[in-house]
């Protein structure tokens, strides 16, 4: 179970990790501006544009993982597949934020569906 709950961790620090690209996206562009960070994140092209949303997507990707990963604590033990699945989940979404910063976008796509799947087998693997 441990396994799982990191995964779970990971997931929900993961917006947090993402910004760090995004930061020095930010500083590139005449440094960072903590007045006003969410107007110039908006004003940043490519590599910078690309950071932001990788980091705004992180935070909705809690939304549909944590939900099923939640559900499997309440109604069902741990299991390897649970685990797998999770750990599986966190590796897509390290590797879709790669993918994000360096412009990949159909390998990106892939991961996005794959993680959506693992939160729907979640679900399905406590009914």
């Amino acid at each position: 179970m441990t396994i799982f709950i990191l995964c779970l961790l990971l997931v929900c620090v993961m917006p947090f990790l993402a910004k760090i690209p995004l930061a020095w996206a930010m500083q590139q562009q005449d440094g960072y501006d903590n007045h006003h960070p969410r107007a110039q994140q908006q004003a940043l092209t490519g590599f910078g544009a690309r950071a932001n949303a990788a980091h705004y997507n992180c935070f909705e990707a809690i939304t549909y993982f944590a939900p099923a990963a939640l559900t499997v604590l309440a109604l069902s033990s741990i299991g390897a597949l649970h685990m797998w699945l999770a750990v599986a989940f966190v590796v897509l979404r390290v590797i879709y934020l790669f993918c994000y910063w360096y412009d990949i976008d159909k390998v990106r796509s892939l991961c996005f569906i794959g993680g959506l799947g693992i939160s729907v087998a979640l679900f399905l693997s406590v009914l």
